[in-house]
């Protein structure tokens, strides 16, 4: 690491070696050798910078200086072709947002360099290194001063948390709480914070104290009216005591006794005046009370901080550098001030270089750390030209599915729903539909009202499927649907009467009229036995004669997306798209029936139900999975099938997430290293969690409650890397969502040979309804892909339920129709 110190009027650059831990600890190979071996070379400031007149030098001109001797020290190590990681310790006030960036905020210490305050002091120096252009540095951390010196003193002496600094200036620094910083986002562990103490008693706090001398002095500074607290503490101005006496050197040097007179009468002598042994032994007196209360100013202010530390924690540590007849005078104000607290006085031997190093190195392995972290979460950032292959091959899936020839090989099976129009208003009666697509089972009573006001009065009952039903036989399965339906009747009492009902069947199948439809393949993790192959609705029939308690018209077989469209479309007789992005995901639109192969006719249009959760099972999406994915797909219930829906939907991108943690702490970028029984756990970070974290409105205090109800003990900086692993999944999610969806508009653009589409996207499912960015990064990405067709997205409010009634009354009105 090298680090590059601006502490005043020189320009002090180090190099020292050190050895670092993953866990962010500093090392040594070997437990009872610890060296830093350090490289150093002084430069001296140009005096411009530093006038006592006020004079100005410009920033180009320091910051140059600053690369110059930077690249000076490089050329005599020898090093100078190589990009080292840099520290730079920049001891003036600044507000820092990151590690590697500070915005001066005001100069101190007669620096008056112009087009610095408030500009960041990396970014300049960085620019100065580039026009020079012949080395690279990277500055990766800029540090105080006194920041620096703690760290300095803690690499010798873990338990020192506090950095003091009494030279040409002053100032203090300490480790805060987090939970006590409201500037920084998180409540864990604790920042380093500097106070920059040299401005109190600028708001006037300090006046009852002051004396007329440091009123003086403040009125002959560069800086009147600031920094008031550092000009008491008496180490400024090169000793200025008094408007009439300005001293070369140190006047604490003045009070020790024998020593003390010779340097009185020295520099007396050389200001011009013939001092008596009387004179000098005044003078001596006056610096004495001078450094006197300098000691006990900062003993005062330094027993502040360690109260702040007892409360926090109990013990306070601390690091100063003053001279040693003042620094007695220190020690013993402060013990006295706060006995209560064990304090240990460590001298920083080594400067603030060596600390900028350690931060440094800190910096460096954190820097390496992210970016690993981005290098691993770039698979999951799609380009504009990836999102346009996946387009492209959704549409040539699409386009085999339909096709008679290639149906039966077709991944993205198209499958044909006899649904041939959308409601037209005239719908009436009542109706049952049945709702089964996941875990939870519903059955409704829809009451459909035509006329001038039309009406549509629901009411519904949710059943909950048991997982050994789930995945018990298929006879189990429908006795318990039926149960439930009877159930509902009672509740109703309504077991009388013989009402048409429609059935929303949330899984693929190859229907050959309204009301057949034979189950191709389970998803969403149901199983039951003796159903893949069936006609599911005559197994409901076959389930009702066994109950022989009641009789229903089934009329149609319904898949939940199909629904979605139905219900919107009563609202909107523009939508002729239905999407669901929930516990699955699948899309279905209104086709061409000379484009469907499958089913004879070519007049007119018929709802086609994609089945797009299997786009990608014949490999066409290989490129852009990730080994994640792939993990989750080997331990799913049906491995190899379903890949785009577990790409994108909501059973399986906490699983996602879950799997990447597992990763991460592995490599130890996550708690401490250490993987929890819990998130071993399959299928227990749910997506509702990502909902949840991503959240704009949730702080990371937040998020850390999250990951600790699933058992994980983070800390605020995993609590951000969870945040990033989450966003990164959520947003491929939506994108590909997108790029499906761009496909199936531009298809339904072009068999009308429109220029421009405008069309409504119904839309249900949780992940759409909840997640806090899914719809807005799926719209846009629409947008972009499908730039000719102009998509509204409506927001299914009462689910796929009452687009099955709404099928089923249309099929009524068609069936009568037919019969008239």
């Amino acid at each position: 690491q090298c680090a590059l110190c601006l502490p005043g009027s020189c320009t002090f650059i180090a190099m020292p070696f050190i050895h670092l831990l993953k866990s962010g600890e500093l090392f040594s190979p070997f437990p009872s050798l610890r060296a830093v071996f350090i490289w150093t070379l002084k430069h001296f400031l140009p005096g411009g910078c530093i006038s006592n007149h006020g004079g100005f030098i410009f920033f180009l001109q320091l910051f140059d200086h600053v690369a110059e001797c930077l690249g000076d020290f490089m050329e005599k190590q020898q090093i100078k072709d190589k990009k080292l990681p840099v520290g730079f310790t920049f001891s003036f006030p600044c507000r820092q947002s990151k590690l590697d960036e500070g915005f001066l905020i005001t100069w101190t210490k007669r620096f008056k360099a112009s087009g610095v305050e408030g500009a960041d002091v990396v970014r300049l120096l960085n620019k100065a290194i580039k026009k020079r252009g012949d080395y690279d540095a990277d500055i990766m951390a800029v540090v105080n001063d006194t920041v620096g010196t703690m760290m300095t003193c803690g690499f010798d002496d873990q338990r020192c948390e506090v950095g003091l600094i009494i030279g040409t200036g002053t100032n203090a620094c300490y480790m805060e709480e987090m939970r006590h910083i409201d500037l920084v986002e998180g409540d864990e562990g604790r920042m380093c914070i500097n106070t920059e103490w040299g401005a109190f008693g600028d708001d006037g706090s300090l006046e009852d104290i002051r004396t007329e001398f440091d009123r003086e002095i403040d009125r002959g500074s560069l800086n009147p009216g600031k920094q008031l607290f550092e000009k008491m503490e008496g180490l400024l101005f090169e000793g200025r005591i008094t408007p009439e006496l300005l001293t070369k050197g140190n006047p604490h040097l003045l009070c020790r006794s024998k020593e003390g007179l010779n340097k009185a009468k020295e520099i007396l002598t050389r200001l011009g005046v013939e001092p008596s042994h009387e004179d000098c032994i005044a003078v001596q007196h006056v610096c004495t009370i001078v450094s006197f209360r300098s000691a006990n100013l900062v003993a005062s202010t330094l027993g502040a901080i360690l109260n702040q530390l007892r409360d926090n924690k109990g013990v306070g540590r601390l690091l100063p550098s003053p001279p040693h007849r003042y620094a007695r005078r220190l020690h013993k104000t402060t013990r006295r001030l706060v006995p209560d607290s064990e304090v240990r006085f460590l001298l920083s031997e080594s400067g603030s270089g060596k600390g900028a190093a350690m931060v440094t190195a800190v910096a460096y392995r954190l820097a390496e750390q992210h970016r690993l972290i981005d290098e691993t979460l770039a698979e999951f950032k799609l380009t504009h030209e990836q999102l346009l292959q996946v387009k492209k091959r959704m549409r040539a899936e699409m386009e085999a599915g339909l096709k008679k020839k290639t149906h039966d090989t077709a991944k993205v099976k198209m499958l044909p729903t006899f649904v041939r129009s959308t409601p037209d208003g005239t719908e009436n009666g009542d109706f049952l539909a049945l709702d089964l697509g996941g875990t939870n089972f519903r059955v409704l009573l829809v009451k459909i009202r035509s006329g001038k006001r039309r009406t549509v009065e629901m009411h519904n009952k949710i059943y909950a499927i048991p997982i050994e039903v789930m995945q018990g036989t298929g006879e189990e399965l429908f006795d318990h649907i039926v149960t439930c339906i009877s159930d509902f009747l009672d509740y109703m009492g309504i077991k009388g009467a013989r009402l048409p009902l429609g059935f929303t069947f949330s899984f693929p199948c190859k229907q050959t009229s309204l009301d057949a439809g034979i189950l191709l393949n389970w998803t969403k993790g149901f199983k039951a036995t003796d159903c893949e192959g069936e006609d599911v609705v005559y197994l409901l029939r076959e389930g009702i004669k066994r109950r022989e308690e009641f009789d229903l018209d089934v009329v149609a077989v319904v898949n939940d997306t199909v629904g979605t469209m139905m219900t919107c479309a009563y609202e909107d007789p523009n939508c002729e798209i239905g999407l669901i992005v929930g516990t699955g995901s699948n899309a279905c639109y209104m086709e061409e029936m000379r484009n469907i192969e499958m089913v004879d006719g070519e007049q007119g249009r018929m709802c086609v139900n994609t089945e797009w959760g299997a786009f990608g099972d014949n490999g066409c999406l290989d490129d852009i999975r990730t080994i994640y994915d792939k993990a989750v797909d080997d331990f799913s219930l049906n491995a190899g099938k379903q890949r785009y829906e577990k790409m994108i939907s909501g059973m399986y991108l906490g699983e996602i997430v879950r799997n990447i943690l597992i990763d991460f702490t592995k490599r130890g970028f996550l708690f401490r290293g250490q993987i929890s029984e819990t998130l071993k756990t399959r299928h227990i970070f749910e997506t509702k969690f990502l909902s949840q974290i991503e959240s704009d409105r949730l702080a990371l205090l937040q998020v850390r409650t999250i990951l600790q109800q699933l058992g994980l003990n983070s800390t605020c900086d995993d609590s951000i890397i969870v945040k990033t692993v989450c966003g990164a999944v959520s947003r491929r999610a939506a994108q590909l969502c997108g790029a499906g969806m761009a496909a199936i508009v531009d298809k339904i653009r072009e068999n009308r040979g429109l220029e421009r589409l405008e069309i409504t996207v119904g839309v249900d499912g949780t992940l759409y309804k909840l997640h806090p960015h899914f719809s807005r990064i799926m719209h846009q990405t629409v947008k972009e892909l499908a730039p000719n067709c102009d998509v509204t997205f409506l927001l299914s409010e009462d689910g796929s339920g009452k687009g099955a009634a709404l099928i089923t009354a249309v099929g009524c009105r068609l069936r009568e129709a037919e019969q008239n």
